[in-house]
């Protein structure tokens, strides 16, 4: 058994600590649930059925006296992790390295390429007077991105994964800001 499926195999059989008090966590009924089917999906090498993507875009409702978040997350990220290096290995086998290696570059370049976009212009704003993320703050780990895509500076996946912004009026939209930093993490988790 590698580390990585032995990472999924206990991440599915794990016990989380639960949200005391006033605090909710996550509904302990889906978390188990998607951590039993993903820990299927990764034991059986035939059908696709989860992905690295599904792990990271998986939501939980809160409930009281439910899993901390932070725990239930932290286990999550080893199981993305578990998964994308499986794909990298299928991709690898399947398309050879090159393919995988090119198909890579162009995705970092495609990011690269907006994150270097004129500062206050890199993404669209919120419509009206909607909300979106805070144009400075987004901006600056737009610019700790671009230095490690371009310069090798050093940025951790974890640091993409929980990187969270405030809220302004007509900030950056949501959306486009939240499938950047998805595109980041797989090319980060690609490239290992």
């Amino acid at each position: 058994m590698t580390t990585s499926s032995a990472d999924a195999r206990a991440s599915a059989k794990a016990s989380f600590p639960r949200a005391t008090g006033r605090a909710k966590g996550y509904d302990p009924a889906k978390v188990d649930a998607f951590l039993e089917k993903a820990r299927a999906a990764f034991e059986t090498q035939s059908a696709v059925t989860v992905r690295a993507v599904d792990v990271r875009s998986v939501a939980f409702p809160l409930v009281r006296h439910g899993y901390q978040p932070d725990a239930v997350d932290a286990a999550l990220s080893r199981v993305e992790d578990a998964f994308a290096v499986r794909e990298r290995e299928r991709a690898v086998s399947t398309a050879g390295a090159g393919a995988w290696i090119d198909q890579t570059r162009a995705q970092a370049q495609e990011i690269l390429d907006r994150l270097t976009r004129e500062k206050r212009r890199r993404f669209a704003r919120a419509r009206g007077l909607g909300y979106g993320y805070r144009i400075d703050e987004v901006d600056l780990v737009a610019d700790k991105i671009a230095a490690y895509l371009s310069e090798g500076r050093t940025v951790t996946v974890e640091q993409v994964r929980t990187v969270a912004f405030r809220m302004q009026r007509r900030g950056y939209r949501e959306e486009q800001v939240d499938a950047l930093l998805d595109a980041v993490v797989d090319v980060m988790l690609a490239v290992g």
